[in-house]
């Protein structure tokens, strides 16, 4: 199965919270052939975003960031180029409200017809027949 793998799920793999376990699973699956796992270009940078705002909210040490970006890059998706995902990507954050930067995985999804994994509340809730909550694999 092919999904696109939301930033909010690849940072479960490294930091210790609600459903780490699940995310683990779908990277394990992802090494074992079983699913696809693509995301857009930005997801490197948001994995160092969020990874960066751990760190100054005292989750994680400061040499910690670093490494367990370099952590997820090794398990990193497949990356497709957002530039043509944009103007999708608009007009879904202009509908829903949400951030570009979200919108691309949708985007995404939508282009390559298949569904987001993603443990983001507020996009379960915008677009519940687009994306799967990390929760219910």
């Amino acid at each position: 199965m092919k999904y696109v793998l939301d930033s909010s799920v690849a940072l479960k793999t490294v930091l210790p919270e609600t459903d780490s376990t699940h995310a683990i699973q779908l990277l394990d699956d992802f090494h074992n052939a079983i699913h696809e796992l693509i995301a857009p270009d930005v997801f490197h940078v948001e994995i160092g975003h969020a990874l960066t705002r751990a760190e100054r909210q005292g989750r994680i040490k400061p040499p910690d960031a670093w490494r367990l970006w370099r952590t997820v890059m090794a398990d990193c998706p497949v990356l497709a180029p957002t530039m043509l995902l944009m103007p999708r990507a608009m007009a879904l954050s202009s509908l829903a409200r949400i951030g570009v930067d979200d919108c691309l995985y949708l985007a995404l999804a939508e282009h390559e017809q298949c569904k987001v994994v993603t443990a983001d509340q507020r996009l379960v809730n915008a677009f519940p027949a687009e994306v799967i909550p990390l929760s219910s694999l």
